[in-house]
């Protein structure tokens, strides 16, 4: 696979949060080789018919916009799919759940009194969203992913892996996923963004910023966050046992689905 500067219609760039995400990839690709570009290591190859190229997002909004710049500028994708871990905020958002972004704010974008508090200078608005035809076909090929069918047809998405967490059947949902350069823990934290951005559904450190990226580069994107705590109280999961047990098979689940109806 070619990795010259330029556009490469049909090849999709597959961002991953978690090295064991984007380990759980490689082991199905069958022919990926491994590229060094600024510092990240890009591993191109294909998967179900389809030229992707995979990477590790990088932790926070400006690592992650250049590993996206480059899945953009040098590899010429005209997709981008990112995979990750979230916390919790919106009512009814549970761990184990799945959310699927309609739009992302930067909650830490603060230009005011230039500009009003998360608006994004010189874009003149707050929130990006993907296509919303996109958006539509990701959600509904990841709930087909984790309906009680699917989970209970066993493998890599059995069940079992939410009992043993004691975990209840995941839910999709859609909407808002705030972004910022702060690992949100603290209640009080959390009670003040959900004061500022009441929709917001959960809460990372990328995810946003491949959204903004991706929206000047005019490349259609999905941002897709598995719970992995309520990001205001205390996690009582085994956070290193729910990465390996349930969020890495969810992720890679979700992206094979997505490479076939995509």
């Amino acid at each position: 696979m070619s990795s010259t500067t330029g556009h490469h219609p049909g090849r999709i760039g597959i961002m991953a949060a978690m090295p064991e995400e984007l380990q759980a990839l490689l082991d199905v690709m069958p022919d990926e080789t491994m590229q060094r570009v600024a510092g990240r290591e890009f591993w191109v190859g294909h998967l179900h018919g389809r030229e992707v190229v995979a990477v590790l997002s990088r932790i926070g909004k400006v690592a992650a916009a250049t590993t996206t710049t480059m899945l953009l500028s040098h590899y010429g994708v005209d997709q981008v799919i990112f995979t990750g871990v979230a916390g919790g905020l919106g009512e009814g958002v549970r761990v184990g759940d799945v959310v699927v972004a309609d739009a992302l704010i930067q909650h830490d974008m603060d230009a005011s009194p230039l500009f009003p508090r998360f608006e994004l200078p010189g874009q003149g608005v707050s929130a990006l969203s993907p296509p919303a035809a996109f958006t539509a076909r990701v959600r509904e090929t990841v709930e087909q992913v984790l309906s009680p069918a699917s989970l209970a047809a066993g493998g890599a998405l059995a069940d079992v892996h939410l009992a043993a967490l004691q975990l209840a059947q995941p839910r999709v949902h859609q909407g808002l996923i705030i972004s910022g350069d702060q690992f949100i823990n603290a209640a009080q934290t959390c009670r003040e963004l959900i004061q500022v951005l009441p929709a917001a559904l959960a809460v990372e450190m990328e995810g946003a910023a491949v959204a903004q990226v991706c929206h000047d580069f005019s490349v259609p994107y999905a941002v897709i966050r598995t719970i992995s705590d309520r990001a205001d109280d205390d996690a009582h999961i085994d956070f290193p046992r729910f990465i390996d047990a349930v969020a890495r098979h969810y992720s890679l689940a979700i992206v094979e689905a997505l490479l076939q109806r995509v």
